[in-house]
């Protein structure tokens, strides 16, 4: 983490100034949350449209911070710590953040995309770890605030930052990745998600593109090359650009997979390495290839990066497998949804073998715009009653999940519940030993509760 005096941390925020305390005293570290400061930490305030962090600085003090930024039109300056004065404490945290990226030799990996950006970074960070000092994203910190937090995490011989870039309008990833100056750019695909901001999927494309506007004019952009939207925007020559996905065309394609209890296994480009992934799905195969070209990036051998993504550990909720004490097998997949991941879901579950019963439990797909009632009526059409023999879905909008789906079900075999409790109940009557049952939603339906009502009954 940044440890600086405060006589330097003056000098690389533009504009501010120490006004009172010791220029000699060492910051460790940075926190905006009196309830997670560490001692030593300097304390930046932010402020907001519902909260006010210059309120919380005795709580700082209390908890061990040696010193504090201060907005200059902020009122009752603390005596009782060093402090110095900011135009913004907000834009004072993200100069910060620039100007410590600036001073270390650290190489940043970039990653956005509509679907799977979290799973890459996890899948990236596996992989580069086996030979460098890396730090990557945690949590949902890939925000205007959380990203400067993560590089201010960053200690003086890390080697690698990787770094996810979230995003819900246009500019958000352009000022990230400008923030962070990345040397590999990746974008893992283009899907709906965020329609209802940016109105089209041409418009994502836009937004999810800007991640190359800091890229290193001798960095690399990965991207994925089945998507005409990504595909016809690249054409400047500053950076080189690698390509993954199903079609040949692309420098890394996905060739010989096959999917086993606990994992996938894969060959990219008819080479003679095999990788396996230990999760399972075609899509997190394409991710995987993308941070394969990261790890070549990095010189690392095939053999190195195959042995990274074996011992891959995910975020949880992002194809989790879980186990029940019956047998029964969950994977769940309900940290966030969109039309294309649902359809990835689904149709892992219409391929995987050797189970019994296969149960789709669906939830709302979030901010989807005006189209999200066709989105969601063309999941449930889309859902194969050959393959799966229950549908539940859960929530207002997955009741068109539910209607799509019951054009080609037999009558019984889709439900839906206003209530998850109800749902729990009636899955548990109908399921057994040796069934699989794929949770799937955006975060905001919690649908994972369905899988701990489950298990504890």
């Amino acid at each position: 983490m940044i440890n600086r005096k405060l006589k330097d941390v003056v000098k690389m925020i533009p504009n501010s100034s120490l006004a009172h305390g010791d220029e000699q005293v060492h910051i460790k570290g940075v926190s905006i949350d009196t309830r997670t400061l560490q001692p030593e930490n300097l304390y930046v305030p932010i402020k907001g449209n519902r909260f006010n962090g210059h309120e919380f600085v005795e709580k700082a003090i209390e908890a061990g911070a040696v010193a504090t930024l201060w907005n200059k039109d902020e009122k009752d300056i603390p005596q009782n710590v060093p402090v110095i004065l900011v135009d913004d404490t907000l834009e004072a945290l993200q100069q910060l953040a620039k100007a410590y990226r600036h001073e270390l030799a650290v190489k940043v990996v970039g990653i956005t995309g509509s679907n799977g950006k979290t799973t890459t970074k996890d899948m990236v960070d596996a992989v580069l770890s086996t030979t460098y000092k890396v730090l990557k994203t945690a949590g949902n910190f890939n925000n205007h605030i959380g990203m400067p937090l993560t590089i201010l995490r960053l200690e003086e011989d890390t080697d690698i930052a990787v770094l996810e870039m979230g995003m819900s309008s246009r500019g958000e990833i352009e000022f990230l990745s400008n923030l962070a100056e990345p040397d590999v750019a990746v974008i893992t695909n283009i899907g709906e998600s965020h329609l209802q901001d940016l109105g089209s999927r041409e418009g994502i494309a836009e937004a999810k593109f800007e991640i190359t506007s800091g890229l290193s004019e001798q960095g690399q952009f990965i991207f994925n090359g089945d998507e005409p939207l990504l595909t016809s925007r690249v054409n400047n020559p500053k950076f080189k650009a690698i390509t993954f996905g199903s079609s040949p065309n692309n420098d890394l394609f996905l060739t010989d997979m096959t999917r086993e209890e606990h994992g996938t296994t894969f060959f990219v480009s008819r080479e003679t390495q095999k990788f396996f992934i230990p999760v399972l799905g075609e899509h997190n195969a394409h991710n995987a290839m993308a941070a394969i070209a990261v790890g070549r990036y990095f010189n690392l051998s095939n053999e190195t990066i195959a042995q990274g993504l074996a011992g891959l550990k995910l975020t949880n909720m992002r194809m989790e497998l879980v186990k029940a004490e019956s047998g029964l097998t969950f994977i769940n997949d309900a940290y966030n949804a969109s039309p294309t991941s649902m359809k990835a879901a689904i149709k892992l579950i219409h391929e995987i073998q050797g189970y019994n019963k296969k149960i789709l439990v669906l939830g709302d797909m979030l901010e989807l715009g005006d189209q999200e009632i066709q989105f969601h009526k063309e999941i449930g059409k889309f859902i194969d009653p050959a393959a799966v023999e229950y549908v539940f879905t859960y929530g207002p909008l997955s009741k068109e999940i539910a209607s799509g789906a019951q054009e080609n079900f037999q009558e019984g075999k889709v439900l839906h519940f206003d209530d998850k409790d109800t749902l729990a109940d009636h899955l548990q009557s109908v399921s057994s030993s040796n069934d699989i049952v794929l949770v799937k939603a955006s975060r905001g339906m919690k649908l994972e509760e369905v899988i701990t009502k489950v298990m504890s009954k």
